[in-house]
This record gives structure tokens, sequence and C-alpha cells, in this order.
């Protein structure tokens, strides 16, 4: 236990699912704790129930990822409060919705790069220098084997995962030298966003657990935050530049996924 004790970590999209359970988990392990979510609300929650259950240092953002200044101002906070940054952790996601790809709009486009890549890259950047000045430290990003495998109907998570993996190696290139590791977690579990399309399409969640090598998605806690724990630790502290699949096996052969789209345009 506390294997990342004092540890300073920012979590994007800390109010609920992946965000909520690795913030649970790292909250155990000793450290402290900058969660940020749209919803101020849901992080507020979490945030009352790590400081009563395991007695963290714990500051709750309202913060919408996609406008840079809230980005910004989620890290200026961070070191005003803790006074340094370990370990930064760009999980939020929000604002797509399951269609074929010739009926996306722009603005859905948009909207998914600005929270899936923008998003992280404003806070990586602002992260950077402390991160440097820490001597080190660990940014995982959170993409997707949606974008690996080309998923149907999510054109905007898909291009949004990829393009922020590929910015997450650049990082590991670049930051080597000052001892910053950067890793991508693709992971195959319940999360909030995925909730909400089961919501919507319980057919599909039915689908994706029956596709899983292991026959289930995973626990966001359970199964997820321990990797991203290993990540954040000294015992990864020659891994960087790298994409884990914390899936169940899912991206081996690749998974079956054909939802109905609806009819093309004529």
């Amino acid at each position: 236990m506390e294997r990342i004790a004092g540890n300073v970590t920012v979590i994007t999209g800390a109010g609920d699912g992946i965000g909520a359970g690795i913030a649970r988990r790292f909250a155990r392990e000793g450290a402290r704790l900058v969660l940020s979510d749209i919803d101020g609300d849901a992080v507020q929650r979490i945030t009352e129930e790590l400081r009563t259950e395991t007695g963290a240092s714990v500051l709750a953002l309202r913060v919408d990822v996609a406008d840079e200044a809230q980005v910004v101002d989620m890290v200026d906070r961070t070191i005003a409060t803790f006074g340094t940054c370990n370990t930064l952790i760009n999980n939020a996601w929000g604002g797509g919705r399951l269609g074929r790809l010739e009926m996306k709009s722009t603005d859905l486009l948009r909207r998914g790069m600005d929270v899936g890549y923008f998003g992280p890259f404003w806070a990586m950047r602002a992260a950077f220098p402390h991160l440097r000045a820490a001597g080190g430290g660990s940014i995982i990003n959170l993409c997707s084997l949606n974008g690996v495998n080309a998923h149907m109907g999510t054109a905007e998570y898909n291009s949004a995962k990829e393009a922020l993996r590929a910015l997450t190696r650049t990082a590991a290139r670049e930051w080597a030298p000052y001892q910053i590791r950067a890793n991508v977690i693709c992971p195959g579990a319940k999360s909030a966003a995925f909730r909400s399309m089961a919501a919507a399409h319980p057919e599909l969640a039915t689908m994706a657990d029956a596709a899983n090598p292991m026959g289930r998605l995973g626990d966001p806690e359970d199964d997820i935050a321990p990797v991203a724990l290993f990540l954040a630790s000294d015992d990864a502290r020659y891994v960087t530049g790298n994409t884990l699949f914390v899936d169940g096996g899912s991206h081996i052969n690749g998974v079956a996924w054909n939802p109905d789209l609806g009819p093309e345009i004529d």
C-alpha cells in the first residue's frame, strides 16, 4: 500500500467511471489528488467520499477540458495548492454520439478533438515545466481500442483518441531527457461513456461483454486503476511511449463491432 505516497496526481474526468476508479485507488495508495470534471457535483461527491474513507488530500475542480483557460487554471491551482505535480492523467471525454460517418457534423468532430485531443495537449503543455522541475513524472493518457480498430459509429471519438496516442508518443520521445514518461492505456471497461452508450443501446452492451475474450468488460477500479498505478509509480520509471491494452484480450484479434447505424443517405 501507499506505493505513490505524496504523489500529486491530476485526473480529468474524475467524477465517474474510469477517472473515479483511478482516483479511489490512488487515494488508498497515498496520493494527493486534484480531481476535475465538467460535472462539478459529481467530482465534489467523489472528493468528499475519498476524504471521508481514506483521509486523502483532494482538491475538486469543475473543468471543461475543451476550454484552454480552464485547463491551464487547473494546473495553476494544482501548483498553488500542492506546490508540485508528479502525475497527469487525461481521462475526460464527452459529447460524442453513435452514428454514421456521413451524418457526423463538423461541430461534433471539432468538439471531439477539443475534448479528446486539445484538452490533454493543453494540460500536458501546462504541466511540463512543473514535471521537469520535479525531476520527472508520469503522463497517462486514456485512449481506446475504438480508435485502434476503427470501430464503426464513433468517428469523433476514434479520431481524437488516435491523435492523442500520437501526441503521447511524441511527448515520450521529446521529454524523455527530463525523465518525464508518457504512456497510453487503452481500456476495455464500463466507463461513464460506455454506460451512456449502453443506456441508449443496451444490445451493444451485451455484444461488448460477449465479444470480450474474458467474457466481460473490466471494472474501472479493480482492472484499470492498478495499471495506472503501475505507470505512476517508480516501478515504471523506465517505461515510456507505450500503449498498454488493458482490455481482457480484446485487442488480440479485434472485436466484432457492427452496430446498426441506421439507413445510408440516398
